[in-house]
């Protein structure tokens, strides 16, 4: 009997502590392309389950108009912060399930930038409008052998135009934003 009692005390130790481990990684380093873009980012360990995600890449637009029939594509530079509470590790890892490489579901809160530094399209005079938005976001990462990851998530959130003055008057200055996005990456 007090082998048992033991031997049961002991597991559930193990388990307490194992399950307590459960972290993120402190610090990883990929590259994503998606639909509309390709990034390069790092994250950086801050607690066992929150890490800050630094991006900087080349978001992708498509446009057209029937006005005076122009359409075409840009890529435009974008900077991205982006704190990650990865709130499902402990489970994960109880289930024997991969965290490496911060594998599991988030929400973040996601902070993007896109300065007007540079454009490039297919279309000639092209007038881009420096933004930043704030999106609250809910995805998942998962990892797919030892390098290759894939990566969704969804958010709904706040965007600001930074005004430029011959478009004062015609548009509004903020908006809805909404952060979809399906990502493939390598991670380092």
């Amino acid at each position: 009997m007090k082998k048992t009692l033991l031997t049961s005390i002991l597991t559930c130790f193990t388990l307490i502590v194992t399950a307590q481990n459960a972290s993120v990684e402190q610090s990883t380093f990929g590259i994503q392309t998606g639909f509309l873009g390709i990034w390069v980012h790092n994250e950086s360990k801050l607690s066992n389950t929150i890490a800050l995600r630094s991006e900087i890449g080349l978001d992708t637009g498509i446009f057209g108009s029937d006005i005076n029939n122009v359409s075409g594509y840009l890529l435009a530079p974008t900077l991205t912060l982006e704190p990650r509470w990865y709130y499902n590790l402990n489970k994960r890892q109880n289930k024997s399930r991969r965290i490496d490489g911060n594998s599991g579901n988030f929400i973040s809160i996601k902070t993007t930038y896109h300065p007007d530094w540079f454009i490039i399209s297919d279309t000639d005079n092209i007038n881009f409008i420096a933004d930043i938005s704030i999106v609250p976001t809910w995805g998942i990462r998962r990892h797919i052998g030892n390098h290759f990851t894939y990566e969704t998530g969804i958010g709904v959130g706040y965007v600001h135009f930074f005004e430029e003055d011959n478009f004062k008057s015609r548009f509004d200055t903020s908006d809805v934003a909404v952060n979809l996005h399906l990502r493939l990456g390598y991670r380092f």
